[in-house]
């Protein structure tokens, strides 16, 4: 006992070591790879080239022409950064036109954009459901969301993933019990959910809420840039304009930039200027991303072409790793898990695969369920088919050596 203190003592960060070496055991250990190029479909990682299938930049526009030139003469323009959060001197012109064109990209009256989207959820979601509120959640709803949600001093429920009986039934209860009528409640989900690449059963969704007299809240993530006219979002691809109260984007994927943002009201935005902690006290976005993220909306208006090869890719890719036999989930975009069963088993295929020339990073526990572990795939804009195919190459080999197929 008096040797334990004493390692205590000395060290009183140790227990980190032993989760560590806990990891490590259980084959969960990883280090980051380091990209050393552009990230484009094919880039340098740890020194060597691969075909990368883990970047969220769909559309490939974190290099396109429009945006770096885009970038660079904001920097000569404006300088390197801001110098501020926006409520003292960080609000450039930049700003106000980049949520001025996002507000007409997305049909609504206003947007206020945040540092990223985990901070657009974590400062929204304590505002829209205030102390007494209810929060109804989809079960598999992203990290961000469930953070913003321990923010707050709301009632929380959860209803089982996409299960439109168990969303009805929690409403009903909320509802049915004493006081419940005059309650705020809020139905939270994602537009498409980053693990399976499912796309949430929306225009139910929306249905329901109304019939609660409920707030809709989408985090749209992975469906801004991928679905919707010209990627405007998973409201759009169901045309429920005008009956989704909250919507929260991001400029860190499909935007191939930096950045989230809310979209809805006129009172919305001005309560989040006053209130949401992570915009108060965060200084704004350097000038080149809001140039950026501006040239990002023009190329979305211009050049559909992208997006129609996005899908075009998606179907080739998934086809091939069903045609393989692999467990592809429930997936309908171009997020595509390739479930390996245990987290060791997910890292092992990842690794292997990197072996053989494609990055493709292994999910496990507590991100997915321990025996749901996957190496989760994205494509994009950029692959070609010859990359596509390649990599399917890589998966039958390596798949058959593992015995996942």
């Amino acid at each position: 006992m008096t040797d334990t203190i004493s390692a205590r003592a000395r060290n009183p960060l140790a227990f980190l070591d032993a989760e560590i070496e806990d990891l490590k055991a259980k084959g969960l250990y990883r280090r980051l790879r380091v990209v050393q190029s552009e990230q484009r479909s094919r880039c340098v990682i740890d020194g060597r080239e691969v075909i990368t299938l883990s970047s969220n930049n769909y559309l490939g526009l974190n290099t396109h022409p429009r945006l770096r030139d885009a970038a660079i003469e904001a920097v000569r323009r404006f300088g390197a950064g801001s110098g501020a959060v926006r409520t003292i001197a960080g609000t450039m012109s930049l700003h106000e036109e980049l949520e001025r064109r996002l507000a007409e990209f997305k049909q609504v009256p206003a947007v206020l954009t945040f540092q990223s989207g985990f901070t657009a959820n974590t400062g929204v979601i304590p505002i829209v459901a205030p102390e007494g509120a209810v929060i109804v959640s989809d079960a598999l709803n992203h990290a961000s969301i469930i953070d913003g949600i321990r923010l707050t001093k709301a009632e929380r429920k959860v209803f089982p993933h996409s299960d439109m009986d168990g969303l009805r039934s929690v409403l009903g209860e909320v509802r049915a019990a004493p006081g419940g009528a005059e309650r705020t409640v809020l139905v939270i989900t994602d537009g498409v959910f980053s693990m399976d690449g499912d796309i949430a059963r929306l225009p139910e969704i929306v249905d329901a809420a109304e019939e609660a007299d409920a707030i809709v809240y989408v985090d749209d993530a992975h469906a801004s840039g991928v679905l919707g006219r010209n990627g405007r979002g998973s409201v759009d691809h169901f045309g429920l304009h005008g009956r989704v109260h909250i919507q929260v984007g991001t400029l860190s994927k499909a935007i191939g930039v930096l950045g989230g943002y809310v979209a809805g009201s006129e009172a919305l935005r001005e309560i989040l200027i006053h209130r949401a902690r992570p915009f108060l006290f965060s200084t704004s976005h350097p000038p080149a991303v809001a140039a950026a993220c501006l040239a990002a909306i023009d190329v979305l208006e211009s050049e559909p072409e992208l997006i129609k090869r996005l899908w075009q890719n998606t179907r080739l890719f998934k086809a091939g790793l069903a045609r393989l036999g692999f467990d592809i989930g429930a997936s309908e975009t171009p997020i595509t898990p390739v479930i390996a069963g245990s987290g060791a088993m997910a890292m092992k295929l990842s690794d292997r695969l990197f072996e053989e020339g494609v990055f493709a990073q292994g999910i496990g526990f507590p991100t997915v369920p321990d025996d749901r572990s996957r190496v989760r795939t994205i494509v994009t804009a950029e692959h070609s088919s010859d990359e596509l195919k390649t990599c399917l190459t890589a998966f039958e080999k390596v798949g058959r050596e593992l015995a996942l197929i």
